[in-house]
């Protein structure tokens, strides 16, 4: 009775729908965990609870980029010896980090149920937060593609390589034609200008248009800015090492506008996170 009374008021707190945004890429070196890491920040300057999950299982990096020290991670919740809010650890501006592990290839190799299973522990989740930013291993494996359907939001970066482009494109070609996701929201990392990054766009949009049936929107055009090396030797964030550098608030505008990006008020018809809440809101809004 006392656990069902508990259960009920975390849903009534967490009626508010959570958004979920995934930030992938499609190849390594683009960039990805520190537009995770900045933006994450970014709104947690502007108000936002927000957590990031570090969905790199194999080769976690999340934590070493903000210098934190970690306890347990990830592997210690798919074993059952916690839960996910007793491996969380808080970062700059009070960001929530589920940290997961590195070097350990057996986190690199988790079955479906194993993935499904993580992603359903997060409807458990007691702390309150509004945001939850995932940041997706490298590569178009069955675990990226896993965290990015349960997504409500697929933001793919890119930068001016043929790889990074190619990689971009063959991840949202099996997103959409194996799994039905039609949107993607677009950040042009590393940058000369934002001309450039229009015209990195504009390649990626012509190769989608001409073979996919997919939605492209340019959310975000980041400049290279050498402050963004300095703030990883410092282990710390640019938004907070260089707020007024160029990438900095080119972040900051990004995290603005994803803060307001609409969460849908049901669920999509498939494993998400906090699908538990999405469902009980749907009950509710069926009931009036």
């Amino acid at each position: 009775m006392i656990e069902d009374q508990a259960s009920s008021l975390r849903k009534m707190n967490q009626s508010r729908l959570i958004k979920v945004i995934a930030v992938t890429g499609g190849k390594g070196g683009v960039g990805k965990t520190n537009i995770t890491l900045n933006t994450a920040i970014a709104m947690a300057k502007q108000g936002k609870r927000v957590m990031v999950l570090d969905a790199d299982l194999g080769l976690a990096n999340v934590d070493v980029m903000l210098g934190l020290r970690v306890e347990k991670n990830l592997s210690h919740v798919l074993s059952g010896e916690c839960t996910l809010d007793d491996v969380l650890v808080t970062g700059p501006h009070g960001i929530k980090i589920a940290p997961a592990t590195s070097g350990t290839q057996a986190m690199t190799e988790l079955s479906p149920t194993e993935h499904a299973g993580l992603i359903r522990a997060f409807s458990e989740l007691r702390s309150q937060i509004d945001v939850l930013i995932v940041d997706t291993a490298a590569g178009i494996s069955d675990m990226v593609l896993s965290f990015s359907r349960a997504s409500q939001d697929i933001m793919v970066v890119v930068c001016d390589e043929p790889t990074s482009l190619t990689d971009a494109y063959a991840l949202i070609k099996i997103l959409n034609r194996e799994h039905g996701v039609f949107r993607f929201k677009i950040v042009a990392n590393m940058v000369r200008d934002i001309r450039e990054g229009q015209e990195l766009f504009s390649k990626l949009s012509k190769v989608t248009g001409r073979f996919l049936d997919v939605a492209l929107e340019l959310v975000a055009t980041v400049p290279f800015d050498e402050n963004i090396r300095r703030a990883v030797r410092k282990q710390t964030a640019i938004v907070d090492a260089f707020p007024g550098s160029p990438a900095a608030v080119a972040i900051s505008q990004l995290a603005t506008k994803a803060a307001n990006w609409p969460v849908p008020a049901q669920p999509g018809g498939h494993l998400e996170f906090f699908i538990e809440q999405l469902v009980a809101k749907q009950a509710v809004g069926n009931q009036r």
